[in-house]
Formats: C-alpha cells, structure tokens, sequence
C-alpha cells in the first residue's frame, strides 16, 4: 500500500521545519504481525519529540474509529482527535500479514530525538500500547526492531 498524504506530510513537516527550507523524504513502513490467533490489529502510527510530546499521526490501520480508544498512547498523545488520521486511514492487519506503507517525514525527523510509536489493539485480546518506539535515525535505517505482543518486526527504510 502506498500513501503519500498531503494531510500526513503537512501535520508532521509543518511543525517542524522552517518554511522555503523543508525537505522531506519518502521512508516506507514495514510491519510484519506474528500469528497471534485473533482478529486483525489495529495499529496507530505516530511521532513523539524527545520530551515525549506529540507531534503528528503518520498511519492508522483500521477504520472504525469506536475502536482507536484501544491504541490508548496514542488516544492519550492526541486526545482522542479522530481528525488526525483523517485521509490517512488503511484497513486492519490480519495475524501473520505484513503491512507496508510509504509516507513522507521532514528530514528535520531524523537524528534529532524524535520517535516513531506504534501502538496495537486486537479486539477481545489486550491491547499493546507502544508496542514499537524506535528513534528516527539514519543509521536505524533497514534495521528490524522487534515488537512486544502483536508485531513481530518493524522497518522503515529511507
């Protein structure tokens, strides 16, 4: 699935760069789930900076929006604002699929303490709340971070 969003590159390059001088680049999501014998996951993606203040929704897997009060980190990071994830919503992830997403970060992203969190929820199974925060390095490139519960492993290459 490919996304490239003018509503996600603005909330997060936006709020970060100085304008006439934004660059951003396509970094593409790799996310493959574990078998874990349920429905399928939904997953909230989004930036924190180095204080842990939000800053932007990248993806959200899942559609109904009753059920991302379940991704409880980022409900609690965004209030709840379902508008965050507007336009840039895909459907759930089964058990044992991969997703794939393309979006575009402000380069201003990179090696500057800022984090990506993916929190996960799976109806009538416990949910995961950051079930995935890595630091957005250049040099965590291509390398596989491990999740908690629902993910088996997560890669975003520039």
């Amino acid at each position: 699935m490919r996304m490239k969003s003018l509503l996600a590159m603005l909330a997060v390059t936006t709020a970060l760069t100085v304008p006439g001088l934004a660059m951003a680049r396509e970094v593409t999501f790799t996310t493959n789930m574990r078998n874990y014998g349920g429905d399928g996951a939904y997953l909230a993606y989004y930036v924190t900076d180095a204080q842990g203040k939000y800053v932007g929704s990248l993806w959200m897997a899942g559609g109904k929006a009753k059920y991302y009060d379940h991704l409880s980190g980022w409900t609690r990071a965004t209030g709840g604002n379902t508008g965050e994830v507007n336009g840039i919503t895909g459907a759930s992830v089964g058990a044992g699929r991969s997703l794939k997403v393309t979006v575009d970060l402000a380069d201003a992203l990179f090696d500057a303490g800022y984090q990506l969190h993916i929190d996960a929820a799976v109806e009538d199974m416990r949910d995961s709340p950051n079930e995935i925060v890595v630091p957005l390095t250049a040099a965590g490139s291509g390398q596989a971070v491990k999740g908690t519960r629902y993910i088996a492993d997560f890669t975003y290459k520039q």
